[in-house]
């Protein structure tokens, strides 16, 4: 699978100066994290699941989450596994082309050993369980139950931890435990794939919901709890984890008024270029303001609801080519040393020892999401996308 690998080939060329690169869900952990992307999730309950996973892949998700947890009623937890089970065997048996990243979000630690155990074979559509509600106490039994499905599947599974409980979010039991989490997941640092946050939960403990005009920074206690979990679990000297952007909860009808336009031809200049990025503006201000505040925040890739927010994610990933200019500039060999040097495009400096660690994120980045050519923005990237 490939990040736009739904767009025609001649698209694909002439929006990247890099195209995305190919990979599968037995590639390194290390580039599987930066290529979740935008993590679709759907209720394990949805009686055409497999359909519903293959027309997804189909429109360029790489990722999906297909949730047993706060998705779907306690009372319909028998009747989801069930479906799951069945749905997911059936995806096994056909001759489909390449399948998303496909998770699980579990309830309880037994779930992951039962569900391996039920799946049997069809096991290997699988990439791993997504843990909910994650300390150090709640966590470590999850992390057990993979090692031991693992095990009896001979199928590698990842867990994507879910920071989501009040514990993390109260100042006062914060750090500790923010350090029980690191000593959960640094103990099976080998399957962890990603840290997912919930901001919903964090939300609800204080009644709180922002509006689709306000972002998860916008609401200061959210803020300061994302902050100190990419301070302490986020850091890039290698004992970091990756860490995904929280979900976007709403989705508008507007979406679609710009699509028709949009297809009329990803690649007008002038007044039209103008008129799509003013309708996109409008439709999705409030997405793209958060995409963008995850990324500058330490934040790669996000959890989503709608489908019509994956492809401004993807976009909004895609490495620019003044962003990869200076990477690459920053990574010579030859500057290994340190020093200052002018960008390539005249209008900043970089200092190489202190913007190290960005250019290598930046280049994984790019390995996955590709590089646009000169002339290409987020506008163009979507348009494309929408006109497939």
């Amino acid at each position: 699978m490939r990040h736009f690998g739904n767009i025609a080939p001649e698209v694909r060329k002439r929006l990247f100066h890099q195209e995305p690169g190919a990979f599968t869900a037995d590639s390194p952990a290390r580039l599987l994290a930066a290529a979740l992307g935008a993590t679709l999730y759907s209720p394990a309950t949805r009686p055409r699941l497999a359909d519903d996973i293959l027309k997804q892949a189909a429109r360029g998700v790489v990722s999906m989450v297909l949730c047993l947890e706060d998705s779907i009623d306690d009372a319909d937890v028998p009747a989801g596994e069930e479906n799951l089970v069945r749905q997911l065997t059936d995806l096994a048996g056909r001759p489909a082309p390449d399948l998303p990243l496909l998770f699980v979000r579990v309830r309880t630690p037994e779930q992951i050993t039962d569900l391996a155990r039920r799946l049997g074979p069809a096991v290997a559509v699988l990439s791993g369980f997504v843990l909910p509600k994650f300390t150090e106490e709640r966590g470590i039994p999850f992390l057990e139950a993979m090692s031991a499905a693992e095990a009896a599947s001979g199928r590698r599974l990842f867990a994507m931890p879910v920071l989501e409980s009040p514990e993390l979010l109260y100042r006062e039991s914060r750090v500790h435990t923010l350090e029980g989490i690191f000593r959960a997941v640094d103990k099976y640092r080998d399957r962890v794939l990603a840290l997912r946050l919930g901001v919903t939960d964090f939300c609800s403990s204080y009644g709180l919901r922002r509006s689709p005009d306000m972002t998860a920074y916008d609401v200061q206690i959210v803020a300061n709890v994302i902050a100190d979990v990419v301070n302490m679990l986020g850091r890039a000297d290698g004992t970091g984890f990756t860490v995904t952007g929280p979900v976007w909860e709403y989705f508008r009808a507007q979406e679609r008024m710009f699509k028709p336009q949009l297809r009329q031809s990803p690649f007008l200049d002038g007044q039209a270029a103008g008129l799509r990025a003013r309708l996109i503006e409008h439709a999705m201000d409030g997405l793209l303001r958060e995409i963008s505040l995850d990324q500058v925040n330490g934040l790669l890739g996000k959890t989503c609801i709608h489908p019509s927010h994956v492809l401004p994610v993807h976009a909004l990933s895609v490495v620019s080519h003044e962003e990869f200019s200076d990477a690459q500039d920053i990574l010579r060999p030859e500057r290994c040393g340190g020093g200052v040097l002018r960008s390539a495009y005249t209008n900043k400096m970089n200092e190489v020892k202190p913007h190290r660690a960005w250019a290598e994120r930046t280049l994984l980045r790019a390995e996955v999401f590709g590089v646009a050519n000169e002339d290409i923005g987020f506008v163009e990237l979507l348009a494309a996308g929408l006109s497939d």
